[in-house]
């Protein structure tokens, strides 16, 4: 059996990473009917994981990732849209996932303070990863995806696309 890939797409909050990454995702089902979808927002919920501390975060993307490892192994294409900006994580993922593509979407503090659309930036919230816990940024990702607005999301996932050769 093939094994799947598994397209992580991370980045800070209100970067844009759910955002293409469900356009990517919608655009694969089209061409592969066994992908799946992993929000690290709905995971966290699924799973009752409210810990956003560094050591919660971390805990709950162990968890994600070997459960995204397991379901590629089965011939799944994964989509994850998750910060999990840790080098732990990421170097484990390329050295455990077979076909594993790390996609960062890069936007400018500016950007993510324009967004803010969960007032995470704006309202003195804690454990904020970037602002009062560290982001480990992707030191060899696939793909940069620089996202202050230049291109539309469709523009974005269509390059993807042919990158990635869908």
């Amino acid at each position: 059996m093939d094994k799947g890939t598994v397209y992580f797409f991370t980045g800070l909050a209100g970067a844009g990473k759910t955002t293409i990454g469900r356009l990517f995702y919608d655009r694969l089902k089209v061409r592969r009917d066994s992908a799946i979808l992993f929000d690290g927002d709905t995971q966290r919920a699924a799973y009752g994981n409210q810990d956003y501390t560094y050591e919660g975060r971390l805990k709950g993307a162990w968890g994600l990732f070997a459960q995204c490892k397991e379901l590629a192994d089965q011939g799944n294409d994964v989509v994850v849209c998750s910060i999990s900006m840790y080098h732990a994580i990421q170097n484990w993922n390329r050295e455990n996932i077979e076909n594993y593509r790390e996609i960062y979407v890069k936007a400018s503090m500016e950007t993510l303070y324009k967004r803010d659309q969960k007032k995470l930036y704006s309202s003195g919230v804690e454990n904020v990863v970037g602002v009062d816990i560290p982001a480990e940024f992707p030191e060899h990702p696939d793909v940069v995806l620089e996202n202050d607005g230049q291109f539309t999301p469709e523009e974005i996932v269509a390059g993807l696309e042919t990158r990635f050769g869908l």
